[in-house]
């Protein structure tokens, strides 16, 4: 896809290489959906990427603008951009107005509202502070050691966290997670989260 010399997008944070707190580790269940819908795609064994999982450490600092040398957080910002200038047009044609959120890069673990996560959760978006947060060696593992390269793959990740984004503003995820609460079993419950993952995947079509 051609992306160079389109706008980029003032809500970039580049947190990488900034100081870390204490080490954590583990895994998040919306990057495992977001990770086997890629490898259906790419037609990767879902299997390889699960598997990999490293501990890492927490970001704690705030950051600034990514730097203009750096193809790949460029590319991030463009992708952003896109979905702005999208959603900025959509919702007000169904009586609702975008609320812009911000994306943050870390490198192998980071702090957000939302409790701190390490580049093994994956990409992910985090409702109380309306921002999405991504490592950008999960893009470098799809490409090096998965067989998984292409820019549709990494800016499908972005829009996909972007319809997250969308949910939280319209009221979905709230009443999914109603009724997750309101399940009889953890299967039921996962079935809701199912959904809302493949929810995300229609909006990021948009």
């Amino acid at each position: 896809m051609r992306w160079e010399g389109r706008r980029t997008s003032g809500n970039v944070e580049d947190r990488r290489g900034m100081s870390r707190g204490m080490v954590i580790g583990g895994g998040g269940g919306l990057a495992t959906l977001v990770i086997v819908a890629i490898a259906m795609l790419t037609g990767v064994d879902p299997r390889q990427i699960l598997q990999s999982a490293p501990s890492a450490e927490v970001g704690q600092q705030q950051g600034g603008a990514p730097p203009a040398d750096d193809p790949q957080a460029q590319f991030v910002s463009v992708i952003l951009a896109d979905t702005e200038d999208t959603w900025n047009q959509v919702l007000p044609q169904h009586g609702r107005q975008y609320e812009e959120p911000k994306l943050v890069l870390f490198s192998d673990s980071v702090a957000s509202a939302c409790g701190n996560a390490s580049a093994a959760v994956g990409p992910f978006y985090c409702s109380r502070d309306s921002t999405v947060y991504l490592d950008m060696t999960f893009f470098n593992d799809l490409e090096q050691r998965f067989g998984a390269p292409g820019d549709f793959a990494q800016a499908y990740v972005i829009a996909h966290e972007i319809g997250h984004h969308v949910q939280n503003l319209l009221g979905v995820a709230e009443q999914i997670q109603n009724a997750q609460e309101q399940s009889r079993s953890q299967e039921e419950a996962n079935q809701y989260s199912v959904q809302m993952e493949l929810q995300a995947d229609c909006l990021a079509g948009v």
